[in-house]
């Protein structure tokens, strides 16, 4: 005899609040998906630009070829953002305003310092996008199909029950088949919530390391840096270019 039974036979069979657990299961696996690919690209972008920036930062002779280099590629990953971060610093430093805010509060050191700290907190942001959904899909996700399951069994025994009660027979065979397909929302659970564990592992680990190279040149970067902001005299020139200071930044450095 031909069995009917099945996951087709499961979705004809399902009520109103089965309907909307899988909908729900099938929207958090469409937003991990989407997150693990589009993150996934654009980290592997990342990576490779920011290989190269480094290379060029290191390998340049002076602040302003750096300088020059960040105006032709332009500010698209963590450390030229943080570079940037830094040389707007010291032109808004510099500019030389009588009236100065909260914002300008400070040593030289500590605006420099409060800059960087501001574009690690951005980079850490944006590197983080999508995080927390990863973390709920994978936290919750067993646990709705494990509901949708619940709910399913219960139904599947009630129609046993009243089957029974008008004559029928709840035999093993009719037992089994409502039963199994009521399982597989918990097989639909996992299958979200495992791809966004591994998805949220792996982003974690990678933003983890990323953060901790981002510190580690802001050091070198700070060192670069400072030693023209504390030096160089007060100008009182408002429209001072970032091409000057960060000349003036340079030939303090190379002294």
């Amino acid at each position: 005899m031909e069995s009917t039974l099945g996951f087709g036979h499961f979705l004809a069979n399902t009520n109103g609040i089965a309907r909307f657990i899988l909908a729900l299961m099938l929207i958090m696996s469409v937003g991990t998906w989407y997150l693990i690919v589009t993150k996934g690209i654009e980290a592997i972008r990342s990576q490779k630009r920011s290989a190269e920036f480094l290379t060029a930062f290191w390998a340049a002779p002076s602040l302003d070829a750096v300088a020059r280099h960040l105006r032709q590629t332009g500010v698209n990953e963590a450390f030229s953002h943080l570079v940037h971060h830094g040389f707007t610093a010291i032109e808004q430093h510099k500019a030389g305003r009588e009236t100065r805010g909260l914002v300008d509060a400070g040593t030289p050191d500590e605006f420099l310092t409060r800059a960087l700290k501001r574009a690690i907190a951005q980079d850490k942001s944006r590197l983080e996008y999508g995080q927390t959904f990863l973390a709920t899909v994978a936290s919750s996700a067993p646990f709705v199909g494990l509901f949708g399951t619940v709910w399913g069994i219960y139904h599947a025994l009630m129609a046993i029950g009243a089957s029974a009660n008008s004559g029928g027979q709840g035999t093993l065979d009719k037992v089994a088949g409502p039963v199994g397909e009521a399982l597989i929302m918990t097989a639909i659970g996992l299958a979200v919530a495992i791809p966004a564990a591994v998805a949220y592992n792996a982003f974690a680990r990678a933003n983890r390391n990323t953060l901790a190279e981002l510190n580690s040149f802001a050091h070198d970067l700070f060192n670069f840096l400072a030693t023209g902001l504390k030096s160089a005299p007060q100008a009182a020139d408002v429209a001072a270019t970032s091409e000057r200071i960060i000349a003036r930044v340079a030939a303090r450095a190379n002294t």
